[in-house]
């Protein structure tokens, strides 16, 4: 038996929802009272549902009796290889059944192209429906014969109506289903807009409801607003199982894949792409990309070692100085964490002797590529130092680890893989934070990816760092 909670006459007025998070309100607000954004909160006209819902009065009916762990059945919930392998590793090794990935990015990037060749692949095991709410049938054949995603078992259809949507996949029983956009597919019984939070909210759960039935994997594109987040409300990312970031510059053609949620595998690895004329390649060593192509070292620029996940990425970090007289100069970054840039300044204005007080100082990486991790700040500071003095840091010289308020250079995870994939791209030297130990520890590295030993230097602090790469003539007044 069910038990109604009694509401208030004034519970069935007109509603009021945060386009952001969904918080809803029988009043207007300036603020939202759960994501705290101004501006958001707008009227939708749908009533408020009562505070308390239906409550059950006894324990009810089990779909499926509980049974010990260990006899649970997980062979059919293992992943099943894309055929693509950066895009396997991000998703873990492949994709589930069952599970709602999230794929959002900028327009343009190459979203669409990434899923067609996704398609193409995973046809081979059986049927594949991709649905297009934003561009014709012909428009995607057109993609698909560029970049060569044509087979028999991939199925095509253009629609905006979730009705018709899940027609469709009544039709075709697919294993693999793609929704292209989520924001452009409407519920007609549900209030709103497309693409507003109640729509969004509602054809992302009814996929995730057949997607969980039929154990048939969905993939949702999403759109990202100016701010770099993906449009719509946040319980959209709490409803899918894997969130996907698909980056790029617009002039460039490097793509990355980053996972920021995965319920099936790790949050922490990246895959990488080269996006050309005839779709994406995957990129299993894209560590020469990040690396400009000079024969002579150049005053400002100095190699460190990034990881993501697993991955060693061996990039170039390049600083620029120059003299402004203003009270405030100015902090640029392109790549890089504008906030670490702006500590790092002021502890070589503190802990060392260089002069950076009325100078604008601008960081950036090479080929594209974003590094957040503290390990990057030995770099950045080295390079720094090497702009400001005009010295250059030897071409074959790396250096990583973070460094701390007070000037010392800290400790960093994964030394060993660092100093490995630096020796496979024929670095020599290594300025490291000390305590690191001089040579990786036993087991740790590939022995066969170290062509020969690194000279290792391990320094204390930043005025250390400084003296072993530029000399003792960078710190002079």
């Amino acid at each position: 038996m069910l038990r109604m909670a009694k509401t208030s006459a004034g519970s069935a007025t007109a509603a009021f929802q945060c386009t952001v998070c969904g918080w809803r309100t029988s009043k207007w607000a300036g603020r939202c009272g759960e994501c705290q954004e101004w501006g958001t909160v707008e009227q939708t006209g749908a009533p408020v549902l009562p505070r308390a819902g239906l409550v059950p009065a006894g324990p009810g009916q089990v779909s499926t009796p509980a049974v010990p762990i260990g006899q649970v059945d997980a062979t059919a919930a293992g992943p099943k290889p894309t055929g693509l392998g950066e895009l396997d590793r991000v998703l873990g090794g492949g994709l589930v059944p069952g599970a709602v990935i999230l794929l959002a990015g900028e327009p343009g990037v190459g979203k669409s192209t990434l899923l067609l060749e996704a398609c193409a692949q995973a046809a081979n095991s059986g049927p594949v429906l991709y649905v297009t709410a934003e561009e014709s049938a012909g428009q995607v054949r057109l993609r698909a014969d560029r970049v060569g995603a044509i087979h028999p078992s991939l199925f095509l259809a253009a629609e905006t109506g979730v009705a018709a949507l899940l027609g469709h996949v009544e039709a075709v029983r697919p294993g693999l289903l793609i929704v292209d956009s989520v924001q452009t597919v409407a519920a007609p019984e549900v209030e709103g807009v497309p693409g507003g939070v109640t729509q969004v909210r509602a054809v992302a759960a009814a996929l995730t409801a057949v997607a969980k039935e039929r154990m048939m994997t969905t993939v949702l594109v999403g759109h990202v607003t100016k701010d770099g987040a993906i449009a719509g409300p946040r319980a959209l990312e709490h409803l899918v199982d894997v969130v996907l970031y698909f980056e790029g510059e617009r002039h460039s053609q490097l793509r990355i894949v980053r996972a920021v949620k995965n319920r099936y595998g790790p949050t922490d690895e990246i895959g990488c792409f080269d996006l050309g004329e005839y779709g994406l390649i995957g990129l299993p060593d894209p560590s020469g990309l990040f690396l400009s192509q000079r024969v002579e070292p150049v005053p400002g620029t100095c190699v460190t070692v990034a990881l993501e996940g697993r991955r060693a990425l061996v990039a170039e970090v390049q600083a620029l100085t120059g003299y402004n007289p203003a009270e405030l100069p100015r902090r640029v970054t392109s790549g890089l964490d504008a906030a670490r840039l702006g500590m790092l300044v002021a502890v070589l204005k503190r802990r060392t002797r260089l002069k950076l007080a009325k100078h604008d100082v601008y960081a950036a990486t090479v080929g594209g590529v974003k590094l957040s991790e503290p390990a990057v700040d030995l770099a950045m500071a080295l390079a720094i130092a090497s702009t400001t003095a005009n010295l250059s840091i030897p071409g074959d010289v790396v250096a990583f680890g973070e460094v701390g308020l007070a000037g010392e250079v800290r400790r960093v995870p994964g030394l060993a893989r660092r100093i490995a994939e630096a020796s496979r791209l024929g670095f020599k030297r290594a300025i490291v934070p000390a305590a690191s130990g001089a040579l990786p520890p036993a087991g740790e590295a590939d022995p066969a990816e170290q062509t020969e030993p690194m000279e290792i230097r391990e320094v204390a602090n930043v005025t250390a760092a400084i003296a072993g790469s530029l000399g003792d003539c960078a710190l002079d007044d």
